[in-house]
């Protein structure tokens, strides 16, 4: 046991190193700064409402955005795994920014570690682990959601493969117990990644069944069974929330579904960050900039075709064709069946996103090429084999990153804010609904250093409730929106200087002081400029 954990230290260390160099400088801004991004805000808001809510009496998914609503944190990936591992930190008092760069660096890190120990279980080689690591970790898609928590999060994916191996090949529970753990936790981490790992993992037990199994076909079965009810009872707790609010917000539209679907270009397309292939990101889009590179794809073509590939390369072939096909949507086979016929897809936006899993299996099958040009060749050879193919994939992957400035301390308005009576918050002013969400990420993020209620918010979806608001309080202050504000039962307002014209702020200002119903606290600053806080008489 102690070994095995040593080892794992080590390899975990050699990826932390790894992830320092293909982030820089992010290291040297653990604490400051962070991709200029409104999800980063949104991580760093969940972050800190998980830690919240587990040192209070607040209830979990009723967070404190889009008042009056219910489970508004189900309304987007709540982050469970992130929240609970972070919290701890939170309560030793790290500043947001550091606690939200941990967790991004180190679940990069540890995805590394994870793929690293499904390779050499195939294999047996150590290079061969690290050369998947590279390919899972710093692949473009990973730069492309660098702002995106939860896709960071992608660690149990490789070891339900794992747990799945060591189950067909030993039978013991423990293994199959392992394997529905890693899908449950993987669906507590990140909801996109549980869903497509339950139904490729379904599919590779499936297809190795029949022969890649050693232990017995009854002990096999019995403990995949219990591994699956693991899994399903864990998600079903965790689906209840989001089960209920779908009940108000529904199905994605059809064409928000095909917004961000993969596209053959798609997988021809890097970041335009990326030092060798950033001219190519005119080919994607949003959430579409999914080249894995050419190294993988040559050494996964060598691992299948300069010796007679095994059974579990060939299942990985498979897998990685299923996956590249359900990434393409509703205009592929796979995710239009499952789109059909089970329901929690239909709350999907990003089918591009299995590309994760592409490159998943990519790496394993360059894992496998690896070995297969190493075996029979000299420690000197092997050393030499390993660093030209290990730069080749760095230089293909060495990405450009942007730091912004993230707050870490509570701006002045703020401060004073919190040491008021407790009270609902509406700031202005409001995003409309072509140009949302505004500002509503930052005042998320700034509502943790007061954790008033607010009637502001920014998440996966919008509540009906909140996008009716907005419209009516579009105009604010007319007599429309200050009975919206009365109806919400609001006690504080904030008006954001910076965010309006001075002469719209001068008729602003003059209409709530000849209202009445207002009364100005006064002028502090906020992380924008100058802000005005108001109080309900």
């Amino acid at each position: 046991m102690a070994r095995g954990l040593w080892r794992f230290v080590r390899v975990a260390g050699v990826f932390a190193a790894l992830t320092a160099v293909m982030t820089w400088p992010q290291v040297l801004h653990l604490a400051s700064r962070a991709t200029p991004h409104q999800d980063v805000y949104f991580n760093m808001w969940r972050l800190r409402w998980f830690a919240h809510a587990l040192a209070t009496e607040a209830r979990l998914f009723d967070a404190n955005i889009f008042f009056p609503e219910r489970r508004t944190l189900a309304l987007s990936d709540a982050m469970f795994v992130e929240g609970l591992l972070m919290a701890p930190l939170t309560w030793l008092g790290l500043n947001p920014v550091l606690v939200h760069n941990l967790a991004l660096l180190g679940a990069i890190t540890l995805s590394g570690a994870a793929i690293f120990a499904l390779v050499r279980y195939l294999t047996g080689s150590r290079g061969a682990g690290v050369i998947a690591g590279l390919v899972f970790c710093f692949a473009p898609y990973r730069f492309e959601h660098y702002m995106h928590m939860e896709l960071q999060w992608a660690m149990w994916a490789p070891l339900a493969f794992l747990a799945l191996h060591r189950a067909y090949d030993t039978g013991r529970w423990r293994h199959g117990l392992a394997a529905g753990a890693c899908v449950a936790l993987q669906m507590l981490s990140s909801i996109y990644y549980g869903m497509f790992l339950a139904v490729l993992l379904g599919i590779a037990a499936v297809l190795l069944f029949p022969r890649d199994r050693r232990a017995p076909a009854r002990a096999v079965t019995r403990v995949m069974i219990a591994g699956a009810i693991v899994a399903a009872i864990a998600s079903g707790l965790y689906a209840r929330p989001y089960v209920r609010n779908h009940e108000k917000v529904g199905d994605r539209p059809i064409a928000e579904v095909s917004m961000f679907r993969a596209t053959a270009a798609s997988y021809t397309s890097a970041t335009s960050g990326n030092w060798l292939y950033g001219s190519t990101a005119y080919r994607g889009g949003p959430e579409r900039h999914l080249f894995p590179g050419l190294t993988p794809l040559f050494l996964a073509m060598i691992g299948l075709l300069l010796q007679p590939p095994g059974r579990r390369a060939i299942v990985y072939l498979l897998l990685l064709v299923a996956a590249f096909e359900m990434s393409f949507g509703l205009r592929g086979y796979l995710y239009s069946f499952l789109y059909e016929y089970g329901p929690p897809f239909r709350g999907l936006r990003a089918s591009a996103r299995l590309a994760l899993f592409v490159l998943l299996f990519l790496g394993v099958l360059a894992g496998y090429g690896y070995a297969a040009l190493a075996a029979n060749r000299s420690r000197a050879q092997r050393i030499a084999l390993f660093a030209l193919l290990t730069a080749a994939v760095l230089a293909e992957y060495r990405t450009s990153l942007v730091l912004a400035e993230f707050p870490n301390e509570a701006p002045p308005i703020y401060r004073i804010l919190s040491r008021q009576p407790r009270g609902v918050v509406a700031e202005f002013p409001v995003p409309g609904l072509r140009s949302l969400p505004g500002a509503d990420a930052e005042y998320a993020y700034l509502s943790t250093f007061h954790w008033f209620p607010i009637v502001n918010g920014y998440s996966g979806y919008y509540p009906p409730s909140y996008l009716e608001r907005i419209e009516r309080l579009a105009d604010f202050p007319s007599e429309r929106a200050l009975r919206q504000l009365k109806l919400d039962t609001v006690q504080y307002v904030i008006v954001h200087a910076a965010q309006y014209k001075p002469t719209d702020l001068n008729e602003i200002r003059a209409r709530l002081q000849n209202g009445g119903q207002l009364l100005e606290v006064g002028s502090f600053e906020a992380p924008d400029g100058p802000a005005f806080l108001y109080r309900m008489r």
